[in-house]
């Protein structure tokens, strides 16, 4: 099994960044694809961002520009930098990671709250 620990979330003005935080532990080894999603409420959860082990990133076009994942593999942990935050980005985030033929691992999810 993966866990996953996230930080970071929090109240943030229109225009403004916050970074999260998302360390993996336990199976880890064959990890091969963690990233970011999000979800508000109503709707459903959404791909926000992802990272390969081989350093590949795809984001979603609405936060292209504006959000960078990136990873450290010696601790684990992958990043997620949001710039230019917009009250539309205000969701759960939730950090997840993928092993092949194995159900992706989810954190508990962390609350970003964007003020306009």
């Amino acid at each position: 099994q993966v866990q996953l620990v996230e930080s970071g979330g929090g109240l943030v003005q229109a225009g403004g960044s916050l970074r999260l935080s998302c360390t993996a532990s336990g199976s880890i080894v064959r990890i091969n694809t963690m990233g970011w999603y999000r979800q508000a409420p109503g709707k459903q959860r959404d791909m926000v961002a992802t990272i390969t082990s081989g350093g590949t990133t795809n984001y979603a076009d609405s936060v292209k520009g504006r959000f960078t994942i990136s990873g450290d593999n010696a601790k684990n942990t992958i990043y997620l930098q949001m710039n230019n935050m917009q009250p539309e980005d205000t969701a759960v985030y939730y950090c997840y990671a993928k092993r092949p033929f194995i159900i992706p691992s989810w954190g508990q999810g962390t609350q970003v709250t964007v003020s306009s």
